[in-house]
């Protein structure tokens, strides 16, 4: 028998010929745990295989997206019957119609919405948006919230409080992030200072309201509050990422979790991505009627995109959705996600291993550190050594989490107790490992 790398090796040695790094997108290469990345064949299920043709319990679900599971039959039926009528028109179809009224009834924050294909088109088309409602230039985002690769989005924060952004990638000139400010997230001192002092400036306020890539982070409901009251006393549009946590966390997105805390609370904004299209390219981003007539062909803000609506990854997003809206199926997805953290958390504790974790709906993430982290520094203290060495036990006894400390996980609708218990069991193991 080969090992178990064997064909994965082979296939990456391959790539890294003729792909840059050997993937299409840096995290996969496993450059933050070392190793070599799992080539993956198929997947149904809870489970995806690798070129060995080794099962893995997946709790990366493509990074979200999969929260019905792998291969879910009226999924799969949706989207055979849609490649047979056509790949792509360039044309309207009925099913985008039907697919926005069906975001819009479940999210009412919004009174319209533009489907793109990812979710970085749909964070950067938000920000020319708000600036074309606004008239104005400057836009907040927060240390270690990720809006997509965007030249202006690519940014870490200056040595100042409200000072401008600097590139965090060769390419992106400095001119071009000039207008991007970059704040503490949870710091509601710095916020302050911020609009005191360029609040006139500020088209919006863009954030995650749970930091997928700081592993997972919740904005606190004071926060998120000061940031709504600063917005709506600027005159500046309160962004909601919720590609990550849009369908994830709750039906309505992140957003109806913070209105059950924050009455009458609703973001004037909201970018979506992932479950929205099943696995398939589609994004949105939508708001009220006022700022969206602002894109063109209504008004002056130009947005395009050839397979924009494409009739398959819609079909394919309609029936995730239709599954999803099943009564009671949040709460058995919850119940899953925190039996998986609470396990693991009693697992590392009688292994004496510092382990805190927290999750929501479908969305987790823990860290090895004795308190949860409310910021990317924080977030910066946990273990990293002992972090790659969970993960390759763990990919040892076939459980797969994402390969980097920073990524949050996902579980979905087709993990049964038994994945759940598994899982514990192999942690379990490894944290016993871990202290020798």
């Amino acid at each position: 028998m080969p090992h178990i790398t064997d064909l994965n090796q082979a296939l990456f040695d391959r790539a890294k010929k003729v792909i840059p790094g050997g993937v299409n997108s840096p995290v996969r290469a496993f450059r933050a745990v070392g190793g070599t990345p799992r080539f993956i064949q198929r997947a149904q299920g809870a489970y995806i295989w690798d070129a060995n043709g080794q099962r893995y319990t997946d709790y990366i679900g493509s990074w979200g997206p999969m929260i019905l599971g792998h291969g879910h039959p009226a999924v799969v039926e949706a989207v055979q019957k849609a490649v047979l009528e056509g790949f792509s028109y360039g044309a309207p179809t009925e099913r985008e119609v039907e697919l926005a009224e069906e975001i819009l009834r479940l999210v009412p924050s919004m009174d319209m919405v533009r489907l793109v294909s990812s979710g970085t088109e749909a964070a950067m088309s938000t920000i020319r948006l708000a600036r074309g409602a606004t008239g104005r230039s400057k836009l907040i985002k927060f240390e270690g919230c990720y809006h997509g690769h965007a030249d202006a989005l690519l940014v870490k924060a200056g040595s100042g409080l409200a000072t401008f952004g600097n590139p965090t990638s060769a390419g992106v000139p400095a001119e071009v992030v000039q207008h991007t400010v970059v704040l503490e997230y949870n710091n509601i001192q710095q916020l302050e200072e911020a609009f005191a002092l360029q609040g006139r400036e500020i088209a919006c306020l863009m954030m995650e309201p749970i930091c997928g890539n700081m592993n997972f982070v919740r904005a606190s409901v004071p926060f998120v509050k000061r940031c709504r009251e600063l917005c709506t006393e600027h005159g500046s549009l309160l962004v909601f990422d919720e590609v990550m946590t849009g369908f994830r966390v709750a039906l309505g997105g992140a957003q109806s979790v913070y209105a059950q805390a924050i009455p009458g609370f609703e973001p004037d904004m909201t970018v979506m991505g992932k479950v929205i299209g099943g696995g398939m390219p589609l994004a949105a981003f939508g708001a009220k009627r006022a700022v969206m007539e602002h894109l063109a062909p209504l008004g002056s803000v130009y947005q395009a995109g050839t397979l924009s609506g494409n009739p398959v990854a819609t079909a394919c997003g309609l029936a995730t959705l239709k599954e999803i809206s099943k009564p009671g199926f949040y709460d058995a997805l919850a119940q899953k996600t925190r039996a998986l953290i609470n396990g693991m958390s009693q697992a590392a504790t009688a292994a004496g291993i510092p382990f805190c974790g927290d999750s929501e709906g479908g969305m987790m993430g823990f860290y090895l550190l004795e308190k949860l982290p409310q910021n990317y520094a924080q977030v910066m203290k946990t273990d990293s050594a002992g972090f790659n060495q969970l993960f390759h036990g763990l990919l040892d006894r076939g459980v797969y989490i994402a390969p980097a400390l920073y990524e949050a996980g996902f579980v979905s609708a087709a993990h049964t107790d038994s994945d759940i218990e598994a899982t514990v069991v192999a942690a379990q193991e490894v944290f016993q490992l871990l202290l020798k």
